[in-house]
């Protein structure tokens, strides 16, 4: 397994970055051209003058409530919201459903969510049965990973979900080389097996996402057999990152920038900060410029130990909105970061809640290296101002705050 799915995986770093930068002004030219949506997301933005990460991070932050919100607006015109550039037909050979619902439409490109790349990674190979047991009905996640498979040139059996002992009885006869689904139901089905008394000696590998997968679980399974790996994706983005053999971290996909911001803005974070992951994508099908995926990551430092040259993330960390309810008012990390946007001094801000329901209190903790009284009066006016309820300030030193994303945490009793 320290083998390379393609070239692009061990390329020098450089090359990749020049790669990259080279594809975004095009790619912000047709989503500004093709997508009605980023026409007026992106009104005002040269494509020609986004050249850099640093010019893609002054385009805003499209968030996924917001994708929502537009397909919901515009669902008598379009089910994509305008976000989409292709349309029903032999472009597009189905359309999927995630909760909202939020619909995504899939084009006709080989390996369309860029799947192949993962399973790989965890082993599998051209000539090998595997046994998908993601859902096929609503959400991508079963076309995701058969397109994926058949990219590498296996056949894949659409297993599903439910239907453990068929489930069994299936991996029993067609003897798969490995498993994909959620870690959660490959257990539940090694342990219908075990009790079913039926070896299942040609699952030896197994591609998991979708759910945590601890290293306890990864170790139960290793107890019997199944060398497991996960990634993570999302149902607008396909693919995003995947884990080696090294098992220290995740290794991004290589055909998307990707970078990591302060929740509830689009300010990018330094590297080994955790923060909201944002994706720009090159699908041009369903071009998401700097999409808000919701969830929580840090990039971690240097290169992957398998001679993967990619940037790797810590995988998920949680999710970055934490919008919360505070006597009666809902309080949102975009709040909390334009308070903190009014003071220079202002190193990092978190926004602690706690008391009981019906008596919160609002404690702004702030690392700054001023100590002086009169910046935690403006401090505590500027939250009055914004966020219209009255809290305290706490000046802390630089590096007090922990580094888990939370710029609000709710701390309070609800028993």
């Amino acid at each position: 397994m320290t083998s390379f799915y393609d070239t692009l995986e061990n390329r020098a770093p450089a090359d990749r970055e020049a790669a990259l930068l080279k594809a975004l002004p095009a790619q912000v030219a047709h989503a500004r051209s093709q997508s009605p949506a980023f026409a007026d997301i992106l009104a005002g933005v040269n494509p020609a003058d986004i050249t850099s990460r640093e010019a893609l991070a002054r385009l805003p932050v499209t968030r996924k409530h917001e994708l929502l919100e537009r397909q919901q607006a515009l669902r008598s015109q379009t089910p994509f919201g305008g976000f989409a550039t292709i349309g029903f037909g032999a472009q597009m050979p189905r359309v999927f459903a995630s909760p909202g619902p939020i619909y995504e439409p899939e084009g006709t490109r080989r390996d369309y969510w860029r799947m192949a790349r993962a399973m790989y990674a965890a082993g599998f190979r051209s000539g090998e049965l595997i046994h998908n047991c993601f859902s096929y009905h609503f959400v991508p996640a079963g076309s995701m990973m058969e397109s994926g498979a058949h990219a590498m040139g296996c056949t894949v059996f659409p297993g599903g979900t439910g239907q453990t002992e068929q489930q069994v009885q299936a991996m029993a006869e067609l003897r798969p080389a490995g498993y994909i689904g959620t870690p959660s139901f490959l257990k539940l089905i090694v342990e219908k097996a075990h009790e079913m008394q039926v070896p299942l000696p040609s699952m030896t590998k197994a591609l998991l996402s979708a759910e945590a997968f601890p290293p306890s679980l990864r170790d139960w399974f290793l107890e019997r057999g199944i060398n497991g790996y996960q990634c993570y994706g999302t149902a607008d983005l396909g693919l995003i990152a995947y884990e080696t053999e090294a098992r220290e971290g995740l290794v991004l996909d290589e055909h998307m920038i990707v970078e990591i911001v302060r929740p509830g803005t689009g300010d990018p974070v330094p590297e080994g900060e955790v923060g909201e992951l944002v994706v720009t994508t090159l699908n041009t099908d369903y071009p998401l410029i700097r999409f808000g995926t919701g969830d929580l990551s840090a990039i971690l430092p240097g290169p992957c130990p398998t001679g993967r040259t990619n940037a790797r993330i810590k995988g998920w960390m949680g999710r970055a909105d934490q919008t919360t309810k505070v006597r009666g008012m809902f309080v949102h990390p975009g709040q909390v970061a334009a308070i903190a946007s009014r003071f220079p001094q202002v190193l990092r801000a978190r926004l602690v809640v706690s008391g009981e329901m019906a008596n919160d209190q609002m404690v702004l903790q702030v690392e700054t290296t001023e100590t002086s009284g009169g910046l935690a009066t403006q401090l505590a006016e500027a939250t009055r101002e914004i966020t219209k309820l009255r809290g305290e300030v706490e000046l802390v030193a630089p590096g007090t705050l922990p580094n888990d994303g939370k710029v609000i945490e709710d701390a309070r009793s609800y028993r």
